[in-house]
């Protein structure tokens, strides 16, 4: 199974990512804002999705909305 970013890049266990746009956070309040690194990211099962540690919490964010640092 092959992980793409936005751009076509090749994703693996425990790279960082930045978020290319705002992202409003489901069942909150708050937003993931553009420019947001997150590191050390973890593949899951569907290749178009990764989890992350965003703000001491972990999420699962959608890798259309990522680009590889």
């Amino acid at each position: 199974m092959e992980v793409r970013d936005s751009n076509g890049n090749l994703l693996s266990e425990g790279d960082s990512v930045t978020v290319i746009k705002d992202l409003k956070v489901k069942g909150s309040s708050t937003t993931i804002k553009r420019g947001t690194v997150v590191k050390n990211i973890r593949l899951t099962n569907d290749e178009a999705e990764i989890e992350g540690r965003v703000e001491r919490t972990v999420m699962v964010l959608k890798t259309a909305f990522l680009k590889k640092v």
